[in-house]
């Protein structure tokens, strides 16, 4: 089987202020990474626009108006210091939980072995009922609920390796006992959670603090003794990934010293894992990741990975 890679158009018309990090030019350098003759064996998908019940299944109704309401007719509004919205952004918004959706499906049906969903604005830290860190709607989790609710799977796995920690999900999930999600992240940082006391309603969460300056050996070594432990007690029969490649040396919101080969190796864990657990379905959407060079680093190490697993 293959791998697909799901994006839109519509990824680019959300529009942040000039001089914020999180810009269309960091999918417009995924596509034309993406575009050279190594990858030309992907399934190629747009993302569809995301069903309201499927949202429904992570955020209410009533935050769902309340959002869309925000949309300005032009120019950008601000959701907090941090988090914009244009005129563009509900199709971008919708269509990136949309393309998480789509990805389930693919490798559900298994049209597609796993899935990379090249879309933004990113989604680990929307809360339920809160938008923040860029994020608003958790696409991670909307597709992870359905993958339980719609596909009827009893354990799905989410594998975040952002450098932020991924509070919205782990509000999302807290009282999930079908949903194991760890998280691995730079401490302290924003957003401030993501202690290893935070373990869930039914010890459901494991949270990775890594201190500035860890570099790849390090990491890895986190990751062995504890993060695929972890994921694979509860046997999951998905895994999503939350991938975002902040954690890269060139970042400049973070202060971890990986590479490449470092997203490379965790993505190919996963693989591994999902080859033992879950016949190698893997679901990942793109989160951060800030300085282009690191972000294409680090999204080509992952997608190599990740055609590896789907071609094996």
């Amino acid at each position: 089987m293959t791998t697909a890679l799901i994006t839109h158009q519509a990824a680019l018309e959300h529009v942040t202020p000039y001089g914020h990090p999180e810009r269309v030019a960091r999918i417009e350098r995924l596509m034309a990474e993406f575009a050279t003759p190594e990858f030309a064996t992907l399934m190629r998908v747009e993302a569809e626009t995301a069903e309201e019940s499927a949202v429904l299944r992570a955020h209410p109704q009533a935050y769902l108006n309340a959002l869309r309401a925000k949309i300005p007719h032009e120019g950008s509004a601000a959701i907090d210091a941090d988090t914009y919205l244009s005129a563009g952004s509900w199709q971008a918004i919708m269509r990136a939980a949309g393309g998480g959706v789509r990805a389930v499906d693919l490798v559900m049906s298994g049209a597609a072995q796993n899935a990379f969903c090249m879309m933004r604005p990113p989604g680990h830290h929307a809360e339920r009922m809160q938008a923040m860190g860029f994020c608003f709607l958790d696409n991670v989790v909307i597709a992870a609920k359905h993958a339980l609710d719609h596909h009827g799977l009893q354990r799905v796995a989410i594998l975040d390796f952002d450098v932020h920690h991924g509070n919205g999900t782990q509000d999302l999930v807290w009282d999930d006992a079908r949903i194991a999600f760890c998280s691995s992240h730079e401490m302290p940082l924003y957003p401030g959670s993501g202690r290893e006391d935070e373990c869930g309603a039914y010890n459901n969460i494991l949270n990775v603090p890594l201190a500035a300056g860890t570099d790849g050996r390090m990491f890895r070594a986190k990751m062995e003794q504890l993060a695929m432990p972890f994921l694979a007690a509860h046997e999951p029969e998905l895994i999503l990934i939350s991938a975002g490649f902040d954690a890269h040396r060139l970042d400049p919101l973070a202060n971890l010293n990986l590479d490449g080969a470092d997203f490379g190796w965790i993505t190919q864990k996963a693989c591994e894992l999902a080859a033992k657990t879950a016949h190698r379905r893997v679901v990942s959407v793109l989160e951060g990741g800030y300085d282009l060079d690191g972000l294409a680093d680090g999204a080509l190490a992952h997608m190599r990975a990740l055609m590896e697993s789907g071609n094996g």
